[in-house]
């Protein structure tokens, strides 16, 4: 069991990207693709990587994959970053299965998410990640994204989730940036942002990092972000940030971010193939070219 007196970012990170899962135009796994991403992301500054989330098109995944993304992903990475592994449905048993599966892969985390769909009562969302958190030793951090689970982490009940000792931080993509404030200031929650265009304004408002989807390209430039936070530098910050919005508005904006992050790896050959799993589709080209046009400007390398 993790050392609760250890900080948050020495746990999970504070540079994170919410990595995109490689494939081969029929679909498959690309294992050579993805022990290539893995060391760009390592090599541009990223400090934690999110396996198996969202952007890593979770829900087309089977736990077989899921488990072997974790372990591939873990014996590449060693000691040079964390993994988080994505958890987390809307049913409770399934959820500590897919907790005890990620420790056994040697996942360093879990990255939980809100229970989706059945749209549970807040006290229905703490038994959930209580049960959850207390299946493995491992430590949590919980993602709350109501656009995409339908339920939001009330500030009540993340107040309430930080009096267990696994449960260690908030993945944000919910953008209220006044209820983030209070609650890191009630409690020993580390937050991290989980909206790319939001990540200043969430450092600057106590924020100890990022899960960036850009990250999978621009994880050097969000290092730099951090750094600049990090050292009070806030006029080199805004520079980065506004250097970076054209880049998530092209990814963050159009299509979808998995398949825009992918795109844009493929753009910066990086990895061979954009490939996504229905229900994704590909980058229509009106997209492509607003992505391509991003990459230019902020002239990112591969």
């Amino acid at each position: 069991m993790t050392d609760p007196s250890i900080p948050a970012h020495l746990v999970f990170g504070t540079n994170l990207v919410a990595m995109v899962t490689p494939m081969r135009p029929d679909g498959a796994i690309s294992e050579p693709a993805l022990l290539t991403l893995v060391d760009h992301l390592v090599d541009n500054g990223c400090d934690g990587i999110v396996v198996g989330g969202t952007t890593g098109e979770a829900p087309t995944l089977t736990d077989a994959e899921t488990a072997w993304l974790v372990r591939t992903v873990a014996a590449r990475t060693g000691s040079r970053a964390r993994v988080i592994a994505g958890v987390g449905t809307h049913d409770t048993a399934a959820s500590v299965r897919q907790a005890r599966q990620a420790e056994a892969a040697g996942a360093d985390a879990l990255l939980l998410v809100c229970p989706y769909y059945s749209r549970p009562t807040q006290a229905g969302v703490v038994a959930h990640c209580t049960e959850v958190a207390e299946a493995t030793g491992l430590p949590v951090m919980l993602y709350d994204v109501p656009a995409r689970t339908g339920t939001a982490l009330e500030a009540a009940t993340l107040v309430e989730l930080a009096g267990h000792p696994l449960i260690r931080a908030v993945k944000d993509a919910k953008g209220d940036l006044f209820e983030a404030m209070t609650v890191m200031a009630g409690t020993s929650l580390a937050y991290y942002c989980g909206i790319d265009e939001l990540n200043l304004p969430y450092l600057a408002c106590g924020a100890v990092g990022v899960v960036s989807v850009v990250g999978n390209v621009a994880a050097g430039r969000n290092a730099e972000l951090l750094g600049a936070v990090h050292t009070g530098d806030l006029t080199r910050a805004r520079e980065l940030q506004s250097g970076l919005l054209p880049l998530a508005d092209a990814v963050m904006r159009t299509s979808q971010g998995a398949i825009m992050a992918k795109a844009a790896l493929v753009e910066l050959g990086v990895i061979p193939h954009a490939t996504v799993r229905r229900p994704l589709l590909p980058a229509p080209p009106a997209d492509l070219q607003r992505l391509r046009a991003a990459l230019a400007a902020v002239a990112l390398p591969a």
